[in-house]
Order: C-alpha cells, then structure tokens, then sequence
C-alpha cells in the first residue's frame, strides 16, 4: 500500500463506485462528489435522475467537509444553535455549506485527506450515503 496525503482519482472511484451501488439498490438518484485534502474536486458523478442543483450543492458540500474537517451537517447545526450560531460567510468563501452529506475523510492518523458528498436527497440520507463512500475509502488506507 501506498502512503496517503491526499485523496486520488482511484480513491475517489472506490467512494462514487459505493456510493452508487446503494443508490441502486435503493432505486434513487444523487449527486456525488469526492475532494482532495484542499477541498478541490476530484471526481463528480451525477446519477440519471439526480437534480442538476444537486451537482452545485454536493461540490460545495465536498469543499465545506474537507477544509473544516468535519460533516457539513454538524456545521449547519452550530448554525442553527442559538448559544453557538455564527454567519457562515465568516469561512471567506461562498463554497462554504451547512447542510447534512458532507463527511471528511481521515486517515490513520487522525489526519484529513479528502471528503465525500451526496446531494439530491433529505439531508440524513446523503449523509449516511456520504458515510459509506467515506467508509469505502478509509477501509483501503494502510494500518
């Protein structure tokens, strides 16, 4: 195995590959998006069917997940948290996203190397769809 410091194209293609395998086999449709560790898009599949809004939203969501380390979907709650809230537009850069189906990835080491997103679907749902192409990726990643 190699040493990673940032997601590639066959990384990227195990995350989409998962991605639409469930997406399949629950007969819906979404975007998905895979960012390196800058949050720079690597690769964007678009499913028959997926809203062309979602294409936008899932790269955005791919960014915002990558370069805060973090899910879009505990953002967009600080967010919405009256005690926590702030303007989103205090990231610098109007990439920046709120909404659930971002989710980073990180290696072994605790270190952020990408992120995978899903747009298309209730915010949940493209989380947990994100999860699982997240999931596919840091299955591969050396012990």
């Amino acid at each position: 195995m190699r040493s990673i410091a940032t997601l590639d194209l066959l990384d990227a293609t195990v995350a989409v590959d998962a991605v639409r395998d469930a997406l399949v086999l629950a007969g819906k449709s979404a975007v998905i998006a895979v960012a390196d560790a800058h949050g720079d898009l690597v690769l964007l599949a678009r499913l028959d069917g997926a809203p062309a809004t979602s294409v936008a939203i899932a790269t955005n969501k791919a960014w915002t997940a990558a370069t805060q380390g973090g899910t879009t979907r505990a953002i967009g709650a600080r967010l919405r948290n009256p005690d926590e809230a702030f303007d989103i537009a205090y990231y610098g850069d109007r990439r920046a996203c709120g909404w659930g189906g971002g989710v980073a990835v990180v290696d072994r080491q605790g270190v952020v190397i990408g992120a995978v997103a899903v747009s298309g679907l209730p915010e949940l749902e493209d989380e947990r769809l994100a999860m699982i192409g997240k999931d596919a990726i840091e299955s591969r990643l050396p012990r």
